[in-house]
């Protein structure tokens, strides 16, 4: 921990990179592309997972597990999803390993041991649970069918950033089955909205919402709702993304129903998902030049206790100091931890919970005893204040709500003023290069959105379409129907 930060304005990059180890959230492991995740980081990670949870349960899904490997010719049934993960995949093709005949020590492929059908490790799973919804699904009277799973995918990437894009990641999948088009349609738009709620209520991160462009979509999806929040160097992330499927799916594997009326059809299919990418949204929406800042909601202890003591007697004296603040923690839900390190001055303590981003410090000794006191630091806005002892259960559980609401407050401000409109493409590549949101109107076209990105770098990142105004394409000048949002993205 006596390593100083990287300031975010000298050099954004690796200001984050910095956080992710000092922070002791995950490193780089054995295999390439791979992260480990460690205790403090999966703590976060398993708070996203607790509240997604709850919410996909409290609107009728359940959780299932589907496995890891998908045979080729599965995958290879929807042309267009399997075409648009085709440069991602993982291929198993051997199940078994022999000794080196040269007797070094080595193990090397058994090549009697090839398999029949080769097997990709899943990128995502809409082959094989849609081949499995087919032994499920006779009648209308089976559907809706609402799954989620909770698991870890592997999509081979070449250029890597722990969180961010790695070859292998944990996630949830949602995929659903259903008996009409606006039953998944509606589907499909709840769970983008439950993302929006989630994003902005637990990791206060302001978003923008609406569909992706043709190109931008899931492939195999006809349509693709996205949820898209603004990192503080200006490049969009993608948060979060819900699919319309149609019937794609269920046609490539067959998976036809019985309706009311007694004639068959195929099942309407979405799928949707979120990931630990959602740790790298967490660190660059509110991180600073003192480390991470975290939402009391997400953080695996809202508060840490520091004691200051010399000898085993003092902490003895403050630990029972604190007993009935400890106890009124308890009753109201407060996450809290307490450093009773020796060999670490409280200095050093200071230091490593400002950079791991903990909400609300609390100091103690034996002088706080005295006036009966004790000392708190807010670390959202790196403010100290000295509170009443009777008092602190009370004002810290109001101070983490408020920690909570400014953090998105301050994210609604950044992105409203982050967002422009651009009249002219002289004015768009400007404001691109500056970074943020770009509003500018285009003629729906695949030509000139390609244009834009090979020029720019930007690609559209959602089109909202509640933005009805009509006018003319920045590049074109043909006809367009609306502003849609452009940026540079991770």
């Amino acid at each position: 921990m006596s390593k100083k930060l990287t300031k975010r304005s000298e050099d954004y990059s690796k200001w984050y990179n910095e956080i992710v180890s000092m922070a002791e959230l995950a490193e780089v492991s054995a295999v390439r592309g791979c992260m480990v995740i460690k205790p403090y980081g999966y703590a976060i990670w398993e708070k996203i997972q607790k509240e997604l949870d709850k919410k996909f349960k409290q609107t009728g899904h359940e959780n299932a597990y589907f496995p890891l490997f998908v045979p080729k010719r599965l995958f290879e049934a929807e042309e267009k999803n399997a075409e648009g993960f085709a440069k991602e995949c993982a291929v198993v093709t051997h199940y078994r390993l022999k000794n080196d005949p040269k007797k070094n020590g080595k193990l090397i492929v058994d090549e009697e041991s090839k398999l029949e059908e080769e097997l990709i490790v899943r990128p995502t799973s809409e082959a094989i649970i849609w081949n499995t919804y087919k032994n499920w699904i006779q009648s209308y009277r089976d559907l809706p069918i609402k799954i989620n799973q909770w698991a870890n995918v592997v999509r081979w990437e070449m250029r890597t950033r722990l969180f961010l894009r790695t070859t292998e990641f944990l996630w949830q999948e949602g995929h659903t089955a259903h008996s009409n088009e606006d039953e998944a349609i509606e589907e499909t738009k709840l769970i983008n909205n439950l993302y929006k709620s989630f994003v902005e209520d637990f990791m206060s991160i302001s978003v923008i919402t609406g569909t992706k462009s043709e190109s931008e979509k899931f492939a195999g999806a006809e349509e693709t709702y996205c949820i898209e929040a603004l990192m503080q160097d200006g490049k969009a992330l993608q948060a979060g993304t819900s699919h319309f499927l149609g019937q794609n799916f269920a046609k490539a594997f067959d998976v036809r129903f019985s309706k009311d009326d007694g004639s068959l059809d195929y099942v309407w299919a979405t799928s949707w998902g979120v990931s630990t990418r959602l740790m790298g949204a967490l660190i660059m929406s509110h991180g600073d030049d003192q480390g991470l800042v975290l939402p009391p909601k997400l953080s695996p202890y809202q508060i840490i206790i520091v004691p200051v003591f010399k000898s085993p007697d003092d902490l003895v004296l403050i630990n029972q100091y604190l007993e009935n603040l400890k106890q009124q923690f308890n009753k109201l839900g407060i996450d809290y931890k307490i450093d009773e390190r020796d060999n670490v001055s409280p200095g050093k303590k200071f230091n490593e919970y400002e950079l791991k981003g903990v909400p609300i410090r609390l100091c103690v000794g034996l002088r706080d005893i005295e006036k009966k006191t004790i000392e708190l630091f807010r670390r959202d806005e790196m403010k100290k204040l000295i509170i009443p002892i009777h008092e602190a259960s009370m004002q810290i559980e109001k101070l983490l709500f408020d920690i909570q609401e400014n953090l998105l407050k301050k994210s609604k401000i950044f992105l409203k003023n982050n967002t422009k409109i651009a009249n002219n493409y002289d004015e768009f590549k400007s404001m691109i290069e500056d970074g943020g949101f770009v509003l500018a109107h285009w003629d729906g076209t695949d030509h000139t959105e390609q244009k834009i990105k090979k020029e720019t770098k930007a690609t559209i990142r959602c089109i909202d379409d509640t933005f009805s105004d009509e006018g003319i394409c920045i590049i074109s000048g043909k006809k367009s129907k609306q502003l849609v949002y452009f940026a540079k993205a991770y």
